[in-house]
């Protein structure tokens, strides 16, 4: 069991004041990392080793204190000694592994201490940072005494293995306040209290223990209720937090006139948070003991993202993947809101801050700014943005006013929730929202109040977001706010594939885009494109969804944005390509997901981001595909012949037949000790899991058998029958038809002469596919695609970078596999363009010593499997296949590229030159933008 953080802050406490003590006088460092990972609960030696070797730049070797692969270098001086000159050690060290070849161990995280001292340095970059800056330059970093271990363990949360929330400017009690909050729900709902009631009761709690911290209600007033006015077993503390959510709910003049002084001393709260009379929550001693120590801290800096992982934490994973329920991190957030509307509106504000004229106007615009999130949640997307909307707000009402005191905040802030419009199907992710909102105006309350000197609050709430209980893909967007009043749609709308999806959610699709060809092939997430899209016509609102990266791969590319171009005359003005969803709640999302920004009017500047290595960068192109690199608006569609001169492929062979034609090597043995004759109608059946990993298996190939031979074969005969009455038991008029011809495979594409075989899924850890050379004596299953009359020339290209990088693009994926298509990868892919014959030689000679190394070790027992591992993959092997990108590379230019990008942006511009425009529809005329 993993220690919690109360077993591990006391270990810390122990364990300062041991190596602060006695130890420290006969200090000896393998002892104290060994005692320090103690503290976490981990045993050193099972993650971390002591005097890792690395190669320097002069060819010596030096010895990095304790190294923890991929995560953590440890460097450690003499008590008293140098930090910085641990710390450059400790980066030169990294950069070490870089150049020796192992970037893949490069750590995330530095620790250096001298035994006193602890200095932490986590190498991730700041999102919030200058880009352009590399990340050694940009690192977090922390240094405190030992005798203060207690108060940074979060900090070291990877040690144990914890999700670290690395939120901006975050303070560590959201954190706790997550795992404080989940443990009262779990305890109240073990005793009985749940659902509805269950989450109302947890939100009011949540506000109180914020208001007590934030000057909302007087300070500690919440812990003193509970302390002085409810049993120590517990008995009565739900019967009397009842009473004050009553109070909270009414006005000081509809009070009784004998309330208790302490409950007196409550504000009303209004904002129909405290409306509903809920019944009684039945508490014990530990309950009400947990609740006690949830007042003890210092809740006035939570996040009110804290509401979004409360929310995902308390559901069921198989909830949240039927809905589509994926909580969004702050950063990701920051992916959406900064290039929809941040970054310009900062901008502005830097080019007028010195003209008060034109900074009134603005702080004007800011007020008059809308925005709906149609598929709200928790309501994280338009908390942050309301909380960078006042913040910007404040830096203009400081630029304006100084420090002039002001006794109304009405007169100063312009900004306020009821710009918020949001569409929740769930009520109880939508009251969660609302009250995140007013906790957050609440914070920029506070904050302004700091800026100008003067305290200031809303009490009681007056104004509220605009969130919606309904349908958004069945409701009316422009009844929420009408389009022309609106200015920014931003969210993260749910994610659930084709296949996954409920009768209900596939009724949704058919209403949104049931227009499209092939909508049922969308994601779930579609249906809000459309949505938006219709919403958007003729107006200059500004859309930014994340989705999953599905919606910019594979067919789903050609029926979404092929409509959306055509139809509604989008334009993608911004994107993120795909990145990993960061998740900060229990049953965390594991998917990967794209943020791409549109409106119906072309724009001048269009941005995509990317990481590298955690690196982030922007580039400014001329247009952003729907591939998200910079091309054309056009969509690769099924194409039944290939679009360039090259041999034609086919699926394999397939059996429909019960099983009844296939051999596994047993039956292959009992068959051919039966009927000896039957020998050679057995041929090797392979299709793509028998061909990557190795496997054997027949079948009975019967095409140019005679009758007279079937006959004299009574199991081939046992066996022909089984397939006929197999086929005419089947419901599809298709295959009862081909029961006639039941001694033949139902589909046959096997040529006569040797073919490549091309398996039609395999790994996306792969970095290539695994392709080869068939015998026309081995039969391909309809899981494998045939080329025949392929070369070593057509072998190299369809085994290079260039055509990986088309098929990670265009391709498909059966679940995250890559999922290899003749009419959609294999027929629309560019091949080079009249190589040279010098040119053409080189690829196909670095294509045949690819093919010898493989026969290397596949003749030693290896499988293709082993071979393509990422992992595992022989050097030789790499080395080989590094050599026959480069040939490949120059069949397209003389220039090497030097990115995945590169090669996808050049393979999109070549297959644009090969192929006749889509016709575009009249591109919108952009209107006056408000903003």
């Amino acid at each position: 069991m993993p220690l919690s953080w109360n077993e591990i802050r006391q270990n810390a406490i122990a364990f300062s004041r041991e190596w602060t003590g006695a130890k420290s006088e006969i200090a000896e460092k393998q002892t104290f990392w060994n005692e320090f990972f103690q503290v976490f609960g981990i045993r050193r030696r099972t993650v971390a080793a002591f005097e890792e070797p690395v190669k320097n730049l002069s060819g010596d070797y030096g010895r990095i204190d304790l190294f923890w692969r991929g995560m953590l270098i440890v460097e450690h001086k003499s008590k008293g000694g140098d930090l910085g000159k641990a710390e450059s050690q400790a980066f030169r060290y990294i950069q070490d592994l870089v150049r020796e070849g192992r970037r893949d161990e490069a750590p995330r995280y530095v620790i250096v201490s001298d035994f006193a001292r602890l200095a932490l340095h986590d190498l991730e970059p700041d999102d919030r940072g200058d880009e352009s800056q590399p990340s050694q330059s940009r690192t977090n970093g922390i240094q405190f005494p030992l005798d203060e271990l207690y108060r940074h363990i979060q900090d070291f949360a990877f040690i144990p293995g914890y999700k670290q929330h690395r939120f901006e400017d975050q303070d560590p009690i959201n954190l706790r306040a997550v795992r404080i909050m989940d443990d009262l729900h779990d305890a109240l709902e073990d005793g009985g209290y749940r659902g509805h009631e269950l989450e109302r009761f947890l939100v009011r709690v949540l506000f109180c223990l914020f208001a007590e911290d934030t000057g909302i209600f007087e300070r500690e007033a919440f812990h003193l209720y509970i302390e002085n006015r409810t049993q120590p077993d517990g008995s009565d503390l739900g019967p009397q937090l009842a009473r004050l959510f009553e109070v909270l709910n009414t006005p000081p003049s509809g009070r009784q006139k004998n309330l208790d002084d302490i409950l007196a001393a409550f504000p009303y709260v209004n904002g129909e948070l405290f409306a509903e009379r809920l019944s009684f929550a039945d508490f014990n001693r530990d309950m009400r003991n947990s609740l006690l120590a949830c007042t003890r801290f210092d809740w006035s800096t939570i996040s009110p993202a804290v509401f979004g992982s409360l929310f995902q934490g308390v559901m069921e994973p198989r909830e949240r993947r039927q809905i589509g329920g994926h909580y969004t991190s702050e950063r990701d957030i920051m992916k959406v809101i900064r290039p929809l509307f941040l970054d310009q509106l900062q901008a502005e504000f830097k080019r007028i801050k010195n003209n008060k004229s034109r900074l009134k106007q603005f702080h004007k615009k800011l007020a008059e700014l809308r925005f709906l999130d149609p598929a709200c949640g928790c309501g994280n997307f338009l908390v942050i943005a309301y909380r960078e909307l006042r913040l910007l707000e404040m830096e203009v009402l400081t630029a304006l006013n100084g420090r002039q005191r002001r006794l109304d905040i009405h007169t100063l802030s312009l900004v306020d929730v009821d710009a918020f419009h949001g569409i929740e199907i769930s009520e109880w992710p939508a009251r969660i929202a609302e009250v995140a909102m007013w906790l957050m105006d609440h914070q920029m309350n506070l904050k302004l109040s700091e800026k100008l000197g003067q305290y200031f609050v809303r009490l009681p709430l007056r104004k509220s977001p605009k969130i919606v209980l309904g349908n958004a893909l069945r409701l009316d967007w422009s009844e929420i706010i009408a389009p022309e009043q609106c200015n920014y749609i931003l969210g993260n709308p749910p994610f659930v594939g084709g296949k996954y999806q409920s009768p209900a959610q596939r009724a949704d699709m058919k209403i949104a885009a049931g227009d499209i060809k092939g909508h049922g092939l969308l994601d779930y997430v579609a249906g809000w494109y459309v949505k938006a899209a219709k919403y958007i016509q003729n107006t200059d609102i500004v859309v930014c969804f994340v989705s999953t990266n599905s919606i910019t791969q594979g067919e789903q590319v050609g029926a979404l944005w092929k409509h959306l171009f055509q139809r509604f005359g989008l334009k993608i003005h911004f994107a993120h390509r795909t990145f990993p969803w960061e998740s900060e709640a229990r049953g965390k999302a594991h998917v990967h997901v794209v943020v791409i920004g549109f409106a119906a009017y072309d724009a001048k500047k269009k941005r995509i981001f990317e990481c590298h290595n955690g690196n982030p960068s922007a580039s400014c192109v001329e247009n952003v595909s729907p591939y998200l690199v910079d091309g054309p608006d056009r969509a690769v569609v099924n194409r039944q012949q290939p679009l360039c001169e090259v041999p034609q492929i086919h699926f394999g062979n397939q059996p429909i037949d019960g099983g009844h034609f296939l051999l596994d090597r047993k039956e292959r043995a009992e068959l051919l000790s039966k009927e000896p004759d039957a020998k050679k109608f057995v041929r090797q059946y392979i299709g793509a899991r028998e061909f990557i990993n190795g496997e054997k298996r027949w079948c009975l190939w019967l095409k140019d058998a005679t009758p007279s031979e079937l006959r004299s074969m009574p199991e081939i005969m046992r066996r022909i029958k089984a397939v006929k009455e197999f086929r005419l038991a089947s419901k599809r008029p298709a295959t009862r038809e081909l029961a006639v011809v039941s001694t033949e495979f139902a589909f046959v594409s096997h040529p006569n002469k040797a073919y490549l075989l091309i398996p039609s899924v395999s790994s996306e850890k792969r970095r290539y596919i695994p392709m080869a050379f068939m015998s026309a004596r081995v039969i391909a299953s309809n899981l494998c695609l045939i080329i025949p009359g392929a070369k070593q020339f057509h072998f190299g290209v369809l085994s290079s970078a260039m055509h990986m990088a088309w098929v990670r693009q265009v391709g498909g994926r059966l679940e995250s596999r890559y999922r290899y298509s003749n009419k959609l990868v294999y027929n629309n892919f560019p091949w080079p363009q009249e190589p040279t014959d010098k040119q053409r030689e080189k690829a196909e000679s670095a294509a045949s010593n690819v093919l010898d190394i493989r026969k290397e070790f596949l003749k030693n027992g290896a499988t293709l499997a082993d071979l393509y591992d990422p992992l595992a993959m022989p050097p030789k092997l790499s080395k080989a296949h590094a050599a026959l990108d480069r040939a490949v590379d120059r069949c397209y230019r003389r220039q090497p590229f030097t990115s995945e990008r590169q090669r996808v942006e050049f393979l999109f511009s070549l297959y644009d030159k090969l192929t006749s425009p889509l016709i575009h529809p009249a591109r919108n005329k952009r209107r006056g933008r408000r903003v």
